[in-house]
């Protein structure tokens, strides 16, 4: 048995609008009116809520671009770096590696086979 189609239009029993009087025009019209704000009142609350979601993402995420366009600085100060090296003609004389090499071991490294790791100070 083939199956029946659906009924497209207005529901059963629903008569076309040219056939009601004035009085029933207006009910007409007015709940339709209020179908409508229904609907409207169920999206504007469904976007207003996809974009407080979207608002807080894009927030954070704009925060985060401004900082790193502006090159703020991040708040608080970093350690000083240990010292990796030390002179061997002043042993108080230290260099963290960071940086250009300072004189005092170009000064020592001139004329000697000495090189970079041979001023390391050992661990342990």
């Amino acid at each position: 048995m083939a199956k029946k189609a659906k009924r497209r239009g207005r529901p059963p029993g629903a008569r076309s609008p040219d056939k009601m009087d004035v009085g029933q025009l207006r009910q007409y019209i007015g709940s339709l009116e209020n179908v409508l704000k229904k609907k409207v009142s169920a999206q504007r609350a469904y976007f207003e809520e996809k974009l407080s979601e979207l608002g807080d993402y894009t927030s954070a995420k704009a925060a985060r671009m401004v900082r790193a366009v502006t090159g703020a600085k991040r708040k608080g100060t970093r350690k000083k770096a240990a010292p990796k090296y030390r002179s061997r003609k002043d042993p108080k004389t230290m260099w963290s590696g960071r940086g250009v090499t300072p004189v005092w071991m170009r000064e020592e490294m001139k004329g000697t086979k000495l090189k970079k790791d041979d001023f390391l100070i050992a661990k342990g």
